[in-house]
């Protein structure tokens, strides 16, 4: 039976071979052809090529084109290419045809008619954007961007000059190190919709990273320009942003002023530069700034603001300050006092958070903290989200004081007025974190179950991160070591260090094989880190990566290490490998989005 149905389905194939189209024959003719160019046995390929071109020329031209140039057979290609020019009309060639016989007259040697074809091509644009992009990249991949180059000069010849194609020409320009042309480019008729100055920093950063003389040429083309068109705020901004790059910053606050003082701006523009240096740590030229803007007098819009804001900036240099003293921060109070006593209305802005920031946490003084909160929530014209503020500052003051029952009254306060709301959610996890710290863990873990699918992904990580620990810690009914970690951790938040890191030595001491030993060592990193004792902090961190890297606190260690070789030692290059083995080794983490963006920026600035 068995041998019937054989036979039978010998019969069919042998009936369906028979049936083939000659479409499809040629198919797998062509197949064949292609297989004997994968194998370089181009003789053999273009004899089928051949046979398959006379009978059906559309379906095979090009495979056969680029197996006669692969081969070196430009004899050949070029009567190809020429057999098939002829039939149609100069005037009606598709650009596509011109290329190609170029193309085969330089394979050839013979550059002059190539140039012939390339320029007939150049001849064919009239301004349509979509045609002139398409003969761009034709050249381009046709390994000629210096005609893509010309493609794009003649198009803006035709359209009057217009400021478009800057960021193409720039590309190209300095693919063929012509930097000067590529600056040119980026900054021709700017601003507009296809080069901001924003744009034009990207792209500048790119083509240029953080070479010392290409930025020395944007330079000298930004001054240029400026002196050129004085009013066009553009040059100025990005001249600006390259004397950032240079960490020339007095020079960028010189032009700041510049433009400021030229367009009576009252010190806006040296306002939002203050506030980029504070972000970038450059504190001493921020003051600058700041102090010209007050400089202009009390009667300027920016007056006040640029004195609240230098408190702030202070306040940020005094936490990065590793030899802060005592004098440093009752200095720094004396000023907020002056402020806050002639403009006693920003006693309901961050200000007032801040001044109870400098007492509570740096100035071991939480009665004033205090006071100061309670002022500012008093105040009739306390705004509702700066009153649920300061009423969360002023729960963590009073934990700092021991009053657990008057933090939780406060965090509850702000969660009542604020149910619906990422600040309800922050003192939710407070209250979670209260009753954790006090051993609590049934009521810890019923508040956070309530946090982990909230609206904002921060709090929503913390709380799964509390329960994660209160959940992996407990070993059957014993809850000891867990309590004991519990208590350092609001040791810790009540600044007694000394005490935390020795209740955690003692809990590693008497159970040394515990779950809870990744999470002792990462609490003497945090510590570290709050002391700013960096390189003691990064043995502890390494030790979390290299002994308990595959526990839950692995990916959150590298991270860390990433962050401390980026933004406090400025090593780019350990930095680099951290957020690699991070991206590598934890695709999962929630810190993966993050490493991808700074390793972005890093590798931009050419760092190996």
């Amino acid at each position: 039976m068995n041998g019937i149905i054989d036979i039978a389905r010998c019969g069919m194939a042998v009936l369906l071979l028979l049936l083939t189209s000659p479409a499809a024959q040629a198919q797998q003719t062509a197949g064949m052809a292609r297989q004997y160019a994968i194998e370089k046995k181009y003789d053999k390929a273009i004899e089928i090529y051949e046979e398959l071109y006379g009978i059906s020329p559309d379906s095979v031209y090009h495979e056969y084109l680029n197996t006669l140039l692969t081969a070196q057979k430009y004899k050949q290609a070029e009567k190809l290419v020429e057999k098939k020019a002829a039939l149609y009309p100069k005037n009606s060639r598709n650009p596509e045809m011109n290329l190609e016989l170029g193309q085969v007259y330089e394979k050839s040697g013979k550059a002059e008619k190539a140039k012939v074809q390339y320029d007939s091509i150049l001849n064919m644009l009239n301004g349509d954007d979509l045609f002139t992009t398409g003969i761009a990249k034709a050249f381009t991949d046709a390994g000629r961007p210096d005609y893509a180059i010309l493609t794009y000069e003649r198009a803006l010849q035709l359209l009057g000059n217009p400021p478009m194609y800057g960021r193409q020409l720039a590309t190209l320009y300095a693919g063929a190190g012509n930097y000067e042309k590529a600056i040119a480019a980026m900054l021709r008729g700017g601003p507009s919709v296809f080069m901001t100055a924003d744009g034009a920093k990207e792209l500048l950063l790119e083509l240029l990273g953080n070479d010392p003389k290409k930025l020395q040429l944007v330079q000298k083309a930004l001054v240029k320009k400026i002196n050129e068109e004085p009013g066009n705020n553009y040059y100025a901004e990005i001249l600006t942003w390259i004397y950032t790059q240079k960490d020339d910053w007095d020079g960028a606050l010189i032009q700041m002023e510049a433009i400021d003082e030229r367009n009576q701006e009252s010190g806006k523009r040296l306002m939002d530069f203050a506030r980029t240096a504070v972000a970038a740590r450059q504190y001493e030229v921020a003051n600058k700034a700041y102090d010209g803007i007050i400089a202009k007098g009390k009667e300027q819009p920016y007056y006040v603001l640029a004195k609240s804001e230098k408190l702030g900036a202070a306040l940020a240099q005094l936490e990065k300050n590793n030899a802060r003293t005592p004098e440093d921060i009752t200095a720094l109070a004396a000023l907020y006092d002056s402020f806050l006593t002639e403009f006693p209305k920003h006693y309901t802005q961050k200000t007032a958070a801040d001044y109870a920031t400098l007492h509570a946490v740096y100035g071991n003084n939480v009665k004033k903290a205090i006071e100061i909160l309670k002022r500012s929530i008093a105040e009739p014209d306390t705004r509702r989200n700066m009153m649920g503020q300061f009423k969360l500052q002023l729960g963590d003051y009073y934990l700092l004081q021991g009053r657990q029952w008057d933090a939780s009254l406060s965090y509850s306060q702000v969660e009542k007025d604020f149910k619906q709301d990422v600040m309800g959610e922050d003192a939710r996890f407070r209250n979670a974190r209260l009753a954790y710290y006090h051993g609590d863990f049934d009521l810890a873990q019923k508040l956070l179950g309530i946090l982990k699918s909230g609206t904002s992904n921060l709090i929503a990580n913390d709380a799964i991160d509390l329960s994660v620990l209160i959940t992996e810690n407990v070993e059957d009914s014993n809850t000891a070591p867990l309590q004991r970690f519990a208590y350092a951790g609001l040791l810790l938040f009540q600044n007694k260090d000394k005490e935390a890191e020795q209740l955690i030595d003692s809990i590693a001491n008497a159970a040394p094989k515990h779950p809870l030993m990744d999470d002792l060592v990462m609490m003497h990193a945090r510590i570290a880190i709050k002391h700013r004792d960096f390189t003691r902090a990064l043995g502890y961190l390494k030790e979390v990566a290299d002994k308990y890297g595959k526990d839950v606190l692995g990916d959150d260690a590298v991270y860390k290490i990433a962050e401390i070789y980026d933004n406090e030692l400025d090593q780019k290059s350990e930095a680099k490998k951290y957020y690699e083995q991070l991206i590598i080794d934890y695709p999962g983490s929630t810190f993966v989005q993050a490493a991808r963006q700074r390793l972005g920026e890093i590798n931009k600035q050419g760092i190996q």
